[in-house]
């Protein structure tokens, strides 16, 4: 869905849900009318053109089909008699093109996000509701791009939307004391959606552009609603920062290209420009967080005309100060690569010996990469190949696993 009609119905998507599941609960039937109505107006709006008001016709759309399926329901239940209280008033004869009895002003999908990430769900369900009730994106889009077949997609959204309704979760915005956390489980799965776009954890492609432009395009919206919280800005920032640089990550034939020798020139400096202004804002407003730690890290690095200009002093400090919000091992991982570049990489390989302990880090494949990066900047070659096939063993993603056997096999000529 890439077509100027397809953009827009992404756009609608979570204004007509949240319109419905507001008015009239039920998430699960709500969300399925929505998704006929779209379908109905990509075949219908090409040909014939975008109403005046595409909300208005979409809303008119599904909410036909919410009452179809409610009289269908009544019918089999002999109780037509109760269809005309459920009959919505603002169903008109034919499509309207008027926006009824909704406040222009109002914009449902923050409070849509929520539902959808809701903590009672597990990650993966979090994900594909989201991209599914909120981003737009078909069942079928949503599985390649996590690479499952559609059928156990159709069956983790359905599962989702099945808990949140025994979990008895209503459409609206978390009591005040919720908001802060309950904000940043959606700021997790909006960057764990980008993370899988641009660096996919499997298959044969480093980048899923399908999946980084869609977490830009909600992370966008939720700034829009939120425009003085820092985290939000910083995780914009961070990501158009990050995808600044997409254009010139891989070789024609899909090769991985490290930063370092990276065409700064081809990198998308509008996206850079309105990057760095976001992050400067929202550390000058507001305390510091781990979402505009990483944006200023990623700030440094693209400001740097030349990867030897790089401040690797400040970034060293970022890290550190970012661990102290987040002291995962992947931090802990970067923060040596950062420690290398400052002190050496003898430096940076002590600190990689602390983290090899960590369950969570000791068998995967960039703990392995890191390691035989400095020792083939320490001058110990057969190190380095020994942990770059070990890395390129681990690796589930194909262009990292040739770009690590190349590194190797360099090392032996």
């Amino acid at each position: 869905m890439t077509t100027p009609v397809a953009d827009l119905l992404r756009e609608l998507v979570p204004q007509v849900l949240g319109i419905l599941v507001r008015r009239h609960g039920q998430f699960e039937t709500c969300e399925d009318v929505v998704q006929e109505a779209l379908l109905e107006a990509a075949l219908r709006w090409p040909e014939q053109g975008v109403p005046d008001n595409p909300r208005a016709w979409l809303l008119t759309v599904a909410s036909r089909r919410l009452t179809d399926q409610w009289r269908s329901e009544q019918a089999r239940r002999r109780r037509e008699v109760a269809v005309a209280s459920l009959e919505p008033p603002d169903i008109a004869s034919d499509v309207d093109t008027r926006d009824p009895d909704v406040d222009p002003n109002v914009d449902d999908t923050l409070a849509l996000l929520f539902l959808c990430c809701h903590p009672s769900l597990p990650e993966p369900s979090q994900l594909a509701l989201t991209l599914r009730a909120v981003g737009g994106l078909t069942t079928a889009e949503i599985a390649r791009a996590f690479l499952v077949p559609e059928p156990t997609m159709a069956q983790r959204i359905s599962r989702a939307k099945q808990r949140i309704r025994a979990a008895g979760s209503t459409f609206a915005m978390p009591p005040a004391e919720q908001l802060a956390d309950r904000l940043r489980v959606v700021l997790r799965v909006l960057y764990l959606i980008f993370n899988e776009g641009y660096a996919a954890s499997s298959g044969p492609q480093l980048h899923r552009t399908e999946l980084t432009a869609e977490a830009i395009r909600l992370t966008r919206i939720v700034h829009r609603i939120r425009p003085g919280d820092g985290e939000v800005a910083g995780l914009l920032a961070l990501m158009l920062l990050t995808d600044a640089r997409r254009a010139t990550r891989t070789t024609p034939d899909g090769g991985l290209i490290p930063i370092a020798e990276q065409d700064r020139g081809r990198w998308d400096r509008d996206a850079i420009a309105e990057g760095v202004a976001l992050v400067s804002g929202a550390l000058a407003g507001s305390a510091p967080g781990p979402y505009q730690l990483q944006a200023a890290i990623a700030a440094v690095h693209v400001e740097a005309p030349r990867a030897e200009d790089t401040d690797w002093p400040q970034i060293l400090v970022l890290y550190r100060l970012l661990a102290r919000f987040d002291p995962s091992p992947m931090v802990r991982l970067n923060e040596a690569v950062a420690l290398a570049m400052v002190a050496g990489p003898r430096s940076g390989l002590a600190l990689l010996d602390t983290l090899a302990a960590d369950d969570r880090l000791a068998e995967h494949h960039r703990l392995a990469a890191v390691r035989a990066h400095l020792l083939e900047r320490s001058g110990d070659p057969d190190g380095a190949r020994e942990q770059y096939l070990l890395a390129a063993r681990r690796a589930n993603n194909l262009p990292e696993q040739r770009y690590l056997r190349a590194r190797e096999a360099r090392l032996r000529r």
